[in-house]
């Protein structure tokens, strides 16, 4: 995260209210509109399209040992991916 100035972008007259409520310390403003995780980059989608591909060998019979030596997970997770397929 990027700090900016408020001087930069904000009216003297806004920066005066604020003050008057914190003054000389940093804060937080919040996105107006909130986005899902995985919403800018392609992140969510390799997972999902990962995920469905473990489902699937594991359809076919691939074991669950297997898939987590291919796929460099714990058995831990594969069991909760494939727990996770059944659920949705």
């Amino acid at each position: 995260m990027s700090y900016k100035k408020a001087e930069d972008i904000l009216p003297k007259e806004l920066i005066e209210v604020i003050q008057q409520y914190i003054s000389g310390t940093s804060i937080y403003i919040p996105c107006v509109e909130k986005k899902d995780w995985g919403s800018n980059t392609a992140t969510k989608q390799y997972y999902n399209s990962r995920n469905s591909e473990i489902a699937n060998r594991y359809d076919k019979g691939t074991t669950v040992t297997e898939l987590a030596k291919v796929y460099s997970l714990s058995e831990k997770t594969i069991y909760r991916i494939l727990r996770r397929r059944k659920c949705s």
